[in-house]
């Protein structure tokens, strides 16, 4: 085996390099990979059949940990199968090292199986791709993979962290015999030390002359990870200085009074002039993508005379609502915690110690408040058993400090509009780097592997079924909960004005299947329970969520029918928002 050592020493790597999990697809070509990282002490190996899902699942344990997860596996048309995991990794910023065995390139276009181009496969939606020599007697092909090894992992975790891609072609024999054993020995580590970005005097004084010189000032979250500290910052920028704060439920934006979650609801079919009073003079934005078309439309159209945006690199000038004016190279928690420390201070010096006028902010709370109490009565009373009151009962329940993962589609929207209440401390993920349904329950098993606390993936049918392939490597974990909303076939098209006039709606649109779940749970050997009212609902949610030894999944039967009229009575409401 001495000839494949340099791929053995790969593995010891990723292990120096702070790695801990890897995610293995079968297949012969990669088989040196696979016993390089399957015999080491230090590396715990999942192995997921589908590459697709694999890649998801290795999503999801990044997103949880922070920390990368390898990828691994063989040559052709399953490396293609990465693709949409990567891509989700790419534009939701999450750091993958993915490794795909290949044939040696002498071999392409030679009529020899499972051989294709693999070496830029993933185009411009990694960070970056490495190819490495197929021969490895040369002292300088070693070197040359140690460093770019480092050099790979290194960049994986810089900002904006993402996905690095190296390709490795082997050349048989890919086993060793069976007196062969493998050395791990220690490599060459190099370090890639972080840096923040740190704002020049001069430049740091212009924003805060800015600021004081700004009389209506918002702050709004886009996707963002749960972040206490960040919260906490938050809460003192909008209780004492009267600034609104903006978010959705993938910004981990909780629900308790102070901050702006309800905008979906309030910001649709808005009049001009109560737009322009609400409009900001400075809009501050941080985070990834927004969820929702109303906020986006309201600040394209209404854009804010300044526009500042925090995020750690410069790579990427990200201008989604067409009025950036300030692009500010920063860590999001350091800058408000410096803003509001020097301006804190300066008012101090200066005698100020009155409290700014917050008619700005109650203006948009009352907005707000005027859109839950629309929600609240949409969903109370005599609600039947719907997509949403269902959302809305299991948030609810939701047990405190746990995460919730929430499927593409109709799913994530429901949340949006039900929010989360500050006090449950939910950490809320989604897949919206991309927004696609593909691998929305694979992300979820992954973030289950990766902690102890109850991860509940609420996902509908049609992500469920598409990607159930999650469920096939066992034991899926047990911390895991799974609640499906099957109306048999989605109905998000029927919410769409377009898709929803057509005659070709069921046929062409929607997924009618007529599928249960129950077979796979059976398959995965998960506890099953169904529901198709509320109140029972209500019931099982308790115990669900308890502890348990196995994970579980529960069915909820809705009607689509009943859905899009529900919905369709709240976009009639709407309407009174702004007649009030």
């Amino acid at each position: 085996m001495p000839v494949l050592q340099p791929i053995v020493s790969i593995a010891e790597l990723l292990v120096q390099k702070g790695i801990t999990h890897v995610l293995v697809s079968p297949g012969s070509r990669s088989a040196p990979l696979t016993l390089a990282v399957a015999r080491h002490p230090r590396l715990q190996v999942r192995v997921m059949a589908d590459e697709r899902s694999a890649g998801f699942v290795a999503l999801g344990m990044a997103l949880q940990s922070g920390i990368p997860t390898a990828i691994i596996c063989t040559s052709g048309s399953a490396v293609y199968n990465l693709a949409p995991a990567i891509v989700e990794a790419y534009f939701q910023q999450v750091p993958l090292v993915v490794l795909t065995a290949d044939r040696p390139h002498e071999w392409l276009y030679q009529q020899d199986g499972q051989t294709i181009d693999q070496r830029t496969i993933f185009g411009s939606h990694v960070k970056r791709s490495y190819d490495l020599p197929a021969d490895y007697t040369h002292p300088d092909s070693r070197w040359f993979i140690e460093r770019t090894v480092n050099e790979a992992i290194g960049l994986s975790q810089s900002h904006p962290n993402g996905p690095v891609h190296i390709n490795v072609p082997l050349r048989e024999p890919f086993y060793p015999a069976s007196d062969e054993s493998f050395q791990y020995e220690r490599v060459r580590l190099i370090d890639t030390l972080p840096a923040q970005p740190t704002l020049a005097t001069e430049a740091w004084h212009q924003l805060l002359q800015e600021w004081e010189q700004t009389e209506r000032i918002m702050i709004a979250v886009g996707q963002h990870p749960h972040s206490t500290a960040l919260l906490t910052v938050f809460h003192k920028l909008s209780d004492e200085w009267g600034i609104p704060v903006i978010g959705e439920i993938t910004s981990n934006i909780p629900r308790n009074g102070l901050f702006i979650t309800q905008t979906d609801t309030f910001l649709s079919g808005m009049d001009e002039p109560t737009a322009r009073e609400l409009r900001p003079d400075l809009l501050i934005t941080l985070g990834n993508s927004f969820l929702t078309r109303n906020l986006k439309t309201f600040f394209r159209q209404f854009p804010a005379t300044r526009h500042w945006h925090i995020q750690p690199s410069v790579d990427r000038l990200t201008d989604s609502f067409q009025s950036l004016t300030t692009l500010i190279p920063a860590d999001p928690l350091a800058f408000f915690e410096k803003l509001f420390s020097d301006i804190d201070y300066q008012r101090f010096l200066q005698g100020d110690d009155d409290d700014d006028s917050h008619e700005y902010l109650h203006r948009w709370q009352s907005m707000d408040q005027q859109a839950a109490k629309l929600v609240h009565q949409q969903l109370s009373g005599d609600t039947p058993l719907t997509d949403w009151s269902a959302v809305m009962t299991i948030l609810e329940q939701l047990p405190n400090q746990s995460i919730l993962h929430l499927a593409n589609s109709m799913p994530v929207r429901y949340a949006n509009l039900c929010g989360v209440h500050e006090q449950q401390q939910i950490s809320v993920f989604a897949n919206r780097g991309v927004s696609g349904i593909d691998g929305c329950l694979s992300t979820a098993v992954g973030a289950a592997l990766r902690t102890d606390k109850i991860v509940t993936v609420c996902i509908g049918d049609v992500a469920f079924f598409y990607d159930r392939n999650a469920l096939w490597s066992a034991p899926v974990p047990a911390n895991l909960r799974i609640i499906l909303l099957n109306n048999d076939g989605g109905h998000i098209f029927r919410m769409i004005d377009g898709p929803g006039r057509q005659p070709e709606l069921e046929t062409y649109f929607e997924t009618p299947h007529g599928y249960t779940a129950r077979n796979t749970a059976d398959d995965a050997q998960l506890d099953y329970l169904t529901c198709d009212s509320l109140s029972v609902l209500a019931s099982l949610l308790p115990d669900f969520f308890a502890t348990s030894p196995k994970a579980k999944l529960l069915e909820v039967t809705t009607d689509k029918i009943n859905n899009q009229k529900q919905f369709i009575h709240y976009k009639e409401k709407l309407k009174s928002i702004h007649q009030l």
